[in-house]
């Protein structure tokens, strides 16, 4: 016990002894400053010190902007424009999937499986907007009045509506006699013209081509998208000069007749107009003889 005891004043003893800190002009030896310290004293000052180092580099890195330059850090900028890309990212592939939405509702109808195109772009891009959960899907009664008034109506008659409307002059795909006209009754939805065989076929307005392709009924098949829902279609062509994705100007030409596919009974265009979703009769607006 006594020689525990005689060690632990001797350690105290050695952390309390006093040194002095001189420091001396090296040619003069002129004492400039001097410090009186002990190894208590320098030991408490360099664990300060050190506390304090951590705590101002943690301050540094965890709220100042200094953090960039840090390996491993992000900067701020390029995370606002990664947030920034991520929501147009998401937003491009919500117009991608209301497009080829409406671009497999055009095929169906160009394949038979239904006659119109029962497709609202605009419908769909608010649906994707709001929240399902909050949103109250059960009909009201004025709803449901509308429904049975409308079941009980002719389903054609949505063709006397303004949907239809064209309200710009189309350009004559081809020139000749109409051999089958627009029929709502038939379910012809189109003129036939007759023509000789490798009549150039021309775009009716400018626009862009959004189907180009063979189907067995009908032939080759070429269809272009002019903008504000209107569409024209060009059916039992010889060849196609357009493909899918070219922009095509007014009167420029775009196929050559023929008479391909099995409804086709010889040399002649079958033309279709489409406005919003609904056919009407091209003979309203356009003159092919």
């Amino acid at each position: 016990m006594a020689t525990n005891t005689k060690e632990k004043k001797k350690f105290t003893k050695k952390l309390l002894n006093k040194y002095r800190l001189v420091i001396l002009n090296e040619d003069t030896f002129e004492e400039r400053i001097s410090f009186k310290l002990n190894r208590l004293n320098v030991f408490v000052m360099v664990t300060l010190t050190g506390i304090l180092l951590i705590f101002g580099t943690t301050f540094l890195i965890a709220f100042t902007p200094l953090r960039e330059y840090i390996p491993g850090y992000s900067s701020t900028s390029l995370d606002l424009k990664a947030t920034r890309l991520i929501a147009k990212v998401d937003s491009l592939e919500s117009e991608i999937h209301v497009n080829q939405q409406y671009f497999n509702s055009i095929k169906k109808v160009l394949m038979g499986d239904v006659k119109t195109v029962d497709f609202d772009k605009d419908s769909v891009r608010l649906t994707q907007k709001l929240d399902p959960e909050k949103v109250d899907l059960s009909p009201s009664e004025a709803d449901m009045q509308l429904r049975e008034e409308v079941s009980r109506e002719d389903k054609y008659n949505v063709f006397d509506t303004d949907k239809n409307t064209v309200d710009f002059s189309l350009f004559p795909p081809v020139k000749g006699a109409i051999t089958a006209a627009y029929d709502v009754n038939e379910k012809h939805y189109a003129v036939d013209i007759a023509v000789t065989k490798d009549t150039p076929v021309k775009a009716a307005a400018s626009g862009t081509v959004i189907f180009s392709e063979w189907t067995a009924e009908t032939g080759h098949v070429l269809i272009l998208d002019h903008g504000n829902g209107l569409l024209t279609v060009y059916k039992h062509n010889a060849s196609l000069i357009k493909e899918q994705g070219e922009k095509v100007k007014e009167g420029e030409v775009i196929a050559i007749a023929g008479s391909t596919g099995e409804l086709s009974t010889g040399p002649h265009l079958h033309f279709e107009l489409w406005k919003d979703g609904f056919p009407t009769d091209p003979s309203n607006f356009i003159d092919f003889e």
